[in-house]
């Protein structure tokens, strides 16, 4: 009854910034997460890039994209989340005349997210990552994109919000509730309805929300990357996993 089950995932992904949460449940069901050398991104867009060049790279490719706020301390190597993807910077120049940096991107990343659909010109969601113990306003967002999903409606509010309805991708079934915090192309939302019959759900966007990102231009047919609630993952993990089953049948 006393014995404690931990679990340990390895968060770290491709390029990204090594992070490990320790998960200890009990048999009283206290859970403690523990976070180290996390690195992580808010949700909270702080500039549109516009995609310069896309330059095939082997099968990959790699991302030329023009930017300004988040270049001000960028380094070779840093996180940037592009429209929810975590990738890395390999290339750069800080410039007032000329600024832009550039990502490669894997095949895995071009085939299970929108980052292969992805045209020059075309407008992106930026943000640098952050350390666990800093300031956001958002919510715990990875850069690991979970599924794809689209968009099946939108409705326009005489205030200039919107509430857009998207369908519920299988990957993510359970893990999106009502009032439950989601990243759409990086940005941190909170779910304004579910439902599970017709395996959708809603978003409602404030006009500031629908100026600084790309869900002001998005229409019905549009696709966006999806990451769940970080905590919303783990605990169906959990819950799926062995320890969890162990544990049960001892109680």
């Amino acid at each position: 009854m006393g014995e404690d089950v931990r679990l340990e995932t390895d968060l770290a992904y491709q390029s990204t910034p090594h992070c490990v949460f320790s998960l200890h449940l009990n048999a009283a069901s206290e859970t403690t997460i523990v976070g180290e050398a996390i690195k992580m991104f808010t949700g909270i867009i702080e500039e549109l890039g516009d995609m310069h060049s896309i330059r095939s790279h082997g099968d990959g490719c790699r991302l030329k994209i023009n930017a300004h706020t988040i270049l001000s301390d960028v380094s070779i190597g840093d996180s940037i989340s592009v429209n929810g993807c975590c990738l890395t910077v390999v290339e750069y120049e800080n410039k007032s005349s000329d600024s832009w940096f550039a990502v490669d991107v894997v095949p895995e990343s071009l085939s299970l997210t929108t980052m292969g659909k992805l045209a020059e010109g075309e407008i992106v969601n930026l943000e640098r990552s952050m350390s666990a113990n800093g300031r956001f306003g958002g919510h715990v967002v990875q850069g690991h994109v979970d599924a794809i999903a689209e968009v099946l409606h939108i409705h326009d509010h005489e205030d200039g919000s919107k509430r857009l309805t998207f369908n519920i991708p299988k990957d993510v079934s359970g893990q999106i509730v009502r009032k439950g915090s989601i990243a759409l192309d990086g940005i941190s939302l909170t779910v304004a309805s579910t439902n599970q019959e017709q395996r959708t759900f809603d978003i409602a966007v404030i006009p500031h929300t629908l100026e600084v990102t790309t869900l002001g231009k998005k229409i019905v047919g549009d696709q966006v990357n999806v990451e769940a609630d970080l905590f919303a993952r783990y605990i169906a993990g959990i819950i799926n996993s062995d320890s969890y089953a162990a544990l049960k049948g001892k109680n």
